[in-house]
C-alpha cells in the first residue's frame, strides 16, 4: 500500500512540475472566446473570400463561353486573364477544407498538379469522360485550364487552331466548357453552404474535440501551409523529398512565370489568416495571433511573424518562373524551402500545443 502511495505521489509531483514549463502553458484550461474567433473568421475572412472566388469563377465561366463561341486572340486573352484572376484568388480559399468543401473533396477537383496530360487528351479524343470520378482529378481544374490555354502549343496561332481548324476542335471546346462548368458548380455548392446553414453550424462548434470547428480549422490551416504551400509549390519541384529536382511539377507549369506569384499569394493568405486580417479590409479581429497573446505566448506569435517575413524574403529572391529557377540554381529553392520548414514547427508544435489541439494528420513528405 505504501509503495502504491509513493508511486502516486511521484506521478502527481511530475505532473505539476511539468505544468510549470513555459512551453506547456497552453495545456492549461483557458477562457479565450473561441466563439468570437470562429464568428470573425467566418464572417470577415472565409465567407468574403469564397464570395470573391465565386465571382471570379462566374467571370471565368462567362469568358470561357465567349471564347468557345468565338475563338480568336481577343477572346483567348480575356479568358486567360479571368483564369489568372481566379487562380490568384483560389490561393485564399484552398485552406478552408470544411463543410461542403470537405464533403465534395473540392480541392482535389480544383488544383491537383502536375496535370496528367494524357488523361486530358484521351478524354478529348474519346469523349464519354466523367469529371466526377477521382481518376479524373488530375485532368481538370486550374491545371487543366493552364494546359488548354497555354500548353497546346508554343504559339497562340497553333493554340487557336486547336479550337478552330483542328479535326476535333469541337472536342477541345467541349472539354474546356465541361471543366469550367465543373469548377463553377462545385464552387457554387461550397459557397451556398457557407452562406446558408453551415455558417452557424461552424460558429457554434467551439469545443475542443477532434471534430469541432476550431480544431479542424487550425489543422486545415497548418495542412495547407505544410502541404499546399511548402511541399507542393516549393519542396516537390525542388526535389527536396525525392533527391532529384522535378521542375515539371511546378504550379501553373504552362504559364510558368506566375509560379512565384501564386506562392506569394498563398503565403499572404496564411499570414493574413494567422493575424486575423479582414479579407476585404485592413482591420483585424480575433485570430490565432490574438489567441496566443491571450495565452501569454507572445513569444510564439513573434517567432511566427518574424519567420513569415524571412520566408517571404527568400521567396522574393527567386525567379518569377520557378521552372527556370530550378534549372538555373536550385539551391535558392531549397533555401526558401528551409525557411518555410521552420514555420511548420512553430505552427504544428508550438501553436498547437499552446491551443491544446492535437494534429489530425501526418505528412509523409513524399512526392
Amino acid at each position: 500500500m505504501l509503495k502504491k502511495f509513493v508511486i502516486l505521489f511521484i506521478s502527481v509531483s511530475i505532473l505539476y512540475s511539468c505544468s510549470d514549463d513555459e512551453n506547456d502553458i497552453g495545456l492549461l484550461p483557458d477562457n479565450f472566446d473561441r466563439d468570437s474567433m470562429l464568428a470573425f473568421s467566418a464572417d470577415e475572412i472565409i465567407i468574403p473570400s469564397y464570395n470573391d472566388f465565386a465571382n471570379k469563377m462566374s467571370a471565368l465561366k462567362t469568358a470561357g463561353q465567349t471564347f468557345t463561341d468565338t475563338p480568336n486572340q481577343n477572346t483567348l486573352d480575356a479568358l486567360r486573364t479571368s483564369w489568372y484572376n481566379g487562380y490568384k484568388t483560389w490561393q485564399s480559399v484552398e485552406m478552408f477544407n470544411l463543410g461542403k468543401a470537405e464533403e465534395l473533396q473540392y480541392y482535389f477537383y480544383m488544383n491537383v498538379y502536375p496535370l496528367t496530360v494524357s488523361d486530358v487528351e484521351n478524354n478529348i479524343a474519346n469523349g464519354g469522360y466523367d469529371l466526377t470520378i477521382s481518376n479524373n482529378q488530375d485532368a481538370q481544374g486550374f491545371p487543366a485550364l493552364d494546359y488548354l490555354l497555354y500548353g497546346l502549343s508554343d504559339n497562340d496561332t497553333n493554340i487557336l487552331a486547336k479550337y478552330t481548324t483542328d479535326p476535333n476542335s469541337s472536342g477541345y471546346k467541349l472539354y474546356l466548357t465541361d471543366v469550367l462548368n465543373r469548377m463553377h458548380s462545385l464552387t457554387q455548392e461550397v459557397v451556398n453552404d457557407w452562406n446558408g446553414s453551415y455558417r452557424n453550424t461552424f460558429v457554434n462548434s467551439s469545443g475542443n474535440t477532434a471534430t469541432s470547428s476550431l480544431n479542424k480549422l487550425v489543422n486545415d490551416f497548418i495542412y495547407f501551409y505544410e502541404k499546399g504551400l511548402r511541399t507542393n509549390k516549393i519542396g516537390t519541384p525542388a526535389g527536396v523529398f525525392s533527391g532529384t529536382p522535378r521542375p515539371q511539377k511546378v504550379e501553373a507549369f504552362y504559364k510558368k512565370d506566375i509560379s512565384k506569384e501564386l506562392a506569394l499569394d498563398a503565403l499572404t493568405a496564411v499570414e493574413n489568416f494567422f493575424n486575423g486580417k479582414k479579407y476585404d479590409g485592413n482591420s483585424y479581429g480575433d485570430s490565432y495571433s490574438s489567441y496566443l497573446v491571450y495565452l501569454d505566448r507572445n513569444d510564439i506569435k513573434e517567432r511566427i511573424d518574424n519567420q513569415l517575413n524571412i520566408a517571404r524574403s527568400q521567396i522574393n529572391n527567386l525567379n518569377n518562373n520557378f521552372y527556370e529557377q530550378i534549372n538555373a540554381d536550385n539551391s535558392k529553392m531549397t533555401i526558401a524551402f528551409d525557411e518555410l520548414q521552420k514555420l511548420v514547427y512553430f505552427f504544428k508544435t508550438d501553436m498547437l500545443r499552446a491551443f491544446n489541439i492535437e494534429s489530425d494528420y501526418q505528412d509523409g513528405d513524399n512526392d
